[in-house]
This record gives C-alpha cells, structure tokens and sequence, in this order.
C-alpha cells in the first residue's frame, strides 16, 4: 500500500489501546508501520536492484526484529535529546513493550501489502515464494476515510469537553480507533466476498472454447464490484471486466486476447538474465514482446510485461514492465526495470 495507508494503520492500532500501555506508543507503531519500505535505499544499485530486492528482508518475519529494532532505536535517540519528557509523566516509556509493537506495526505493513496484487515475500529468504490477495487497490480511498476519522474524531470530541470543562484521564480515543479497525477488517471481509464471486464468474467461463488453466481478478479502486480478470488458456490468455454484482462477465466480443509467442533464442537469453529471472518469478501473467533495433552494440530489446497490470485503457508504460538489451551475440547489454524509454547505456 501507498505511505500513508501505513502510517495510519500504525497510529490507529497504537490509539486503539496499545498507548495506555507505554509512552511514545503511537509514534513508535506510526514510523513502524512504514519502516519496511526503507529499503527503498537499494535504488543505490539502480532500478534492478530496488525491484529485486524491493519487498524481500525488511517485508518478512525473518527481517522484522532489526526494523523493529531500527525505530525503536530511533524513537529512544529522540527521547534523549528531548530529556525524556513525556506528556504523562506516569506514563514511562518502555522499551521492552515498545520493541513489541513496533514488531506488530511491521506485520501489519506485511499484511496491508499482501492485500493489494503486487504482493509480499513474508518467508524470505527460505522461500522466494510471492503472497497476494488481490482484494484492495494499492491506494483504497475507503481505508484511508475510515482511518482518518477514527483518529481525528476523538480529537474534536476532547475540544468540545474541554470547552464545556469535562476532562477525561489517560489516552483517548480507543473506542473510535478499535471501531476504525473493525471497519478496515470489514472492509477487508467484504472485498475478499466480492473477489470469490469475481474468480468463481472467471473459472466458469471458457475462453475461445478452451478451458481455463488459472484465473485471477484485481480490483479497480473504490469500485468493490468492478474487476479486471485475466485468465490463462494453453494458448493464450484472456483479459476483461468483471462486474461482481452480475452472474456473467462481459461478452466475449469484448474480451481481449494476448497469443503466446513461440520460445525463440533472444527470449530465452532474456530470461536468463538476473533481472529476466527476478521479474518472472515475481510476474504472475507474464508475457515477452521482442524487438530488433541494430543500433551500436545492441541488437535486440526483450521487453517483459506481466498482464494483471493490463487493464484495459491503461498504456503499456503504465504496466511494471522490464527490459533486457542484446547485441548481436545475444549478450547482455543493460537490464532495466521499467518502460520508459531511451537508448540504454552499456553494462546493466
């Protein structure tokens, strides 16, 4: 999910109850919440490199303790320089409990991106194996309402007793941020309901008289009963709109289908590269278009696609692509995450 999804689940599990526990709750569970996508420093490396390493050891169980570990730290340097000053002073920050939750903030970040298509690595590194749900959007509008009110009302309802002379001891807010997680776990329920019936609607159907070998849908934001679906035949693969709400997906007329190529040598060179072994084994439906340039010492541009980021109307330079560039001798000239466009430069 996008940074700010994160951020907010963290505040909203810290205030739910968590914070009555320990000084400096939510902001530990809040930097926490996002700290897995720190290693967005491997773009040092360039675009291979963050794409091969991006959702792996600091987005599993295994890598979770030094993140923790990371902001706890991070939150006890700050505490320092502040003089340890706190808002309740009978409330002492600990950090035995505070190493805990931000342990717990990680695994929800593991679990909010495991609900969108692009998916998580939770067992590396003894399993390269790639989880998703397919249920949410990367940004879902209704995810972030919820959670933003359920932090921000309470806020408003302390002004209000404060202006009448009503005070309240201790924290505040648990109630509207346990009601904030109910609604996000609901909303979580229902996607998953829609989603069943959206595959179910997917394996029903054949698909130029071929039965289908797999199928999957991925959600359209805010819209929960629109969805892509692509389904896999032994010799192509189908792309269409799902309306959950019907018991059909649209015509076949209005279904496209993408043929499988023949396995040629450039292609397979591609593959064989480090960046063409990392995107298929991420890809889900991935396909290979090859072009002939002759230009300098390349000859061949291998361009990857993976089709669950087709949908329809979106460009090609939309879809997380690669590309892997060959001379005449199939060698490797640069490998490049991402569409954009450019005469690539030699070595990767």
């Amino acid at each position: 999910m996008e940074p700010i999804t994160h951020f907010l689940f963290g505040a909203t599990l810290s205030r739910a109850g968590l914070n009555r526990k320990t000084a400096l709750a939510t902001a530990t569970m809040t930097l926490a919440a996002e700290a897995p996508d720190l290693d967005v420093i491997s773009r040092i490396g360039g675009s291979v490199n963050v794409f091969a390493h991006h959702r792996g050891f600091t987005h599993s169980f295994l890598g979770l303790p030094l993140v923790a570990a990371v902001v706890v730290g991070f939150i006890y340097l700050v505490s320092r320089l502040r003089g340890r000053r706190t808002r309740d002073p009978n409330l002492p920050p600990r950090w035995g409990a505070l190493f805990g939750y931000a342990y717990l903030a990680g695994l929800s970040h593991i679990l909010l991106d495991f609900t969108n298509s692009y998916g998580v690595r939770p067992f590396w590194p003894f399993s390269e194996r790639w989880y998703s749900w397919d249920i949410v959007d990367i940004i879902e509008p209704v995810l972030l309402v919820i959670m933003i009110l359920g932090l921000i009302l309470p806020s408003l309802f302390s002004l209000i007793n404060e202006e009448i002379g009503a005070h309240q001891k201790g924290p505040q807010g648990r109630f509207a941020a346990t009601v904030a997680l109910l609604g996000v776990f609901a909303c979580w329920g229902f996607r998953d309901y829609e989603h069943r019936r959206a595959v179910a609607m997917l394996e029903s159907q054949t698909y130029q008289g071929a039965e289908p070998l797999r199928v999957s849908a991925y959600p359209y934001m805010i819209n929960p009963f629109r969805w892509y679906g692509v389904a896999e035949t032994p010799a192509a693969f189908a792309m269409m709109n799902v309306d959950s709400l019907t018991p059909e997906v649209d015509p076949e007329s209005r279904m496209q289908f993408r043929y499988k190529p023949e396995e040629t040598p450039i292609r397979l060179a591609a593959k064989k590269t480090y960046l063409g072994r990392v995107y298929l084994d991420w890809a889900q439906y991935p396909v290979t278009e090859t072009e002939q340039v002759n230009e300098g010492p390349f000859a061949y541009v291998v361009r990857f696609r993976d089709l669950r980021y087709a949908y329809p109307g979106r460009g090609a330079r939309s879809t997380l692509g690669a590309m892997v560039f060959l001379d005449r001798d199939l060698r490797v000239v640069e490998e490049r995450f991402g569409m954009r466009t450019g005469s690539p430069a030699r070595g990767r």
